[in-house]
């Protein structure tokens, strides 16, 4: 029987981490899978990603949270799509951050938009354009690390991406200066208010892009935080529990967390969750399982991993509730 390993103590204490970089113009697939080995996480420069449509993304995210409370409102409450202001999901999590979370489906982008800007057309136009490119980039990385697992089929993975009933989300988190502008009452001597809860993202692969604030770090295997500097010229990737299960273990689904922001500039995020359709089957590839590394996982659904996300709390571990039970797979 599989056993999960202990959970490592978390400690406060921040220390220098070099990001790993991965550049595109390369295609160095050996890097990018230490990347993904070691940490679950990555910086992507030299991607291909024009910077107007990441320019025009941003300015469209920024112009909604300037407005005032009941305007954005309009489009919440998240139910899980819309805006919401606070509180995270349905299980009482609370950070110091606003966000809108949208479906990539552009049937559903134009629904919602309506809402959300007073330019509908223009605004599922910019936000379209934005989602091609990033998914357009997470499949070139899935493809990648497909090639340097010596995956048989190369589009294994990427297929589940490009997919028309793709679950695939595009979130906007933002942090304004002071978490006062969230709340005129909170105590604003807590320099160390967390914006967003440390979790890891259940999806496949996680493709953000920030602004030049800090705020972002990820949890190191041996418990330690360490803070990543931003880059408004990169993509910041994350390896998900789905890609975790796919590789039965090999890669790491990255635990992460957002700090609020105490800076003088607002932080925002845009983050690319790549998805499956909600009826794929998720189970290790077969290349990832031999007899020294036996099957972790016992095959399920995207829609039942989505269950199970819904009813924990953010922190919580989910992966554990789809061990498998013997050494081998369901073929």
């Amino acid at each position: 029987m599989v056993v999960a390993s202990p959970a490592p103590v978390r400690s406060e204490k921040i220390r220098p981490f070099t990001v790993p970089v991965i550049d595109l113009s390369c295609k160095r697939s050996e890097v990018l899978l230490k990347a993904c080995e070691d940490y679950g996480f990555f910086k992507v420069v030299n991607h291909g990603i024009p910077d107007s449509k990441i320019l025009r993304m941003e300015a469209e995210g920024l112009e909604f949270f300037a407005r005032p409370m009941l305007e954005k409102q309009r489009a919440g409450p998240p139910n899980p799509l819309g805006y919401g202001c606070k509180n995270i999901g349905f299980n009482g999590d609370i950070g110091e951050v606003e966000y809108l979370l949208l479906h990539t489906n552009p049937l559903s982008i134009a629904q919602r938009s309506r809402t959300i800007c007073k330019d509908p057309t223009k605004y599922c136009c910019v936000v379209n354009d934005y989602i091609e490119a990033v998914k357009g980039l997470t499949c070139e990385i899935l493809e990648l690390l497909a090639e340097g697992l010596r995956i048989q089929d190369k589009r294994i993975l990427s297929r589940l991406i490009t997919d028309s009933d793709s679950d695939s989300l595009l979130r906007l988190n933002h942090y304004p200066c002071s978490s006062r502008d969230l709340d005129e009452d909170r105590d604003m001597t807590n320099q160390c208010q967390i914006g967003f809860g440390e979790h890891s993202d259940p999806q496949i692969l996680t493709v953000m892009r920030s602004n030049d604030v800090a705020g972002l770090q990820i949890l190191l295997a041996d418990g330690v935080w360490v803070p990543i500097p931003p880059d408004p010229c990169a993509f910041f990737v994350n390896v998900g529990d789905i890609l975790q299960a796919f590789t039965n273990g090999r890669f790491v689904s990255v635990r992460h967390r957002a700090m609020a922001n105490n800076s003088f500039k607002s932080r925002m995020s845009m983050i690319y969750f790549g998805a499956p359709p909600l009826h794929a089957r998720i189970s290790p590839l077969p290349e990832m399982i031999t007899p020294q590394n036996p099957c972790l996982y016992r095959p399920f659904t995207w829609m039942e991993y989505k269950k199970a996300m819904y009813s924990r709390r953010l922190g919580e571990n989910r992966l554990d509730l789809f061990q498998s039970s013997s050494v081998g797979c369901v073929s």
